[in-house]
């Protein structure tokens, strides 16, 4: 049987992040995140399915934007 290696990549690299590599590259909380995705004019939100994910660029200019989350 063959085994699949997952590629680990730092998550600063990548260009979507999942709501805990969020939560722990922003040090907001998992609710919180959720939270936000959920608003009807969040832009960093990517649905993929079922799944949400964090468009981190834009996540970023969100947070740099923001006095209070």
């Amino acid at each position: 049987m063959m085994e699949t290696k997952k590629l680990e990549m730092p998550f600063w690299y990548k260009l979507t992040l999942t709501v805990k590599e969020a939560a722990a590259y922003s040090n907001i909380g998992i609710n919180k995140i959720d939270e936000l995705l959920k608003q009807p004019k969040c832009d960093f939100v990517l649905y993929v399915g079922n799944k949400k994910l964090v468009k981190r660029k834009e996540f970023e200019q969100y947070i740099s934007k923001s006095l209070e989350v």
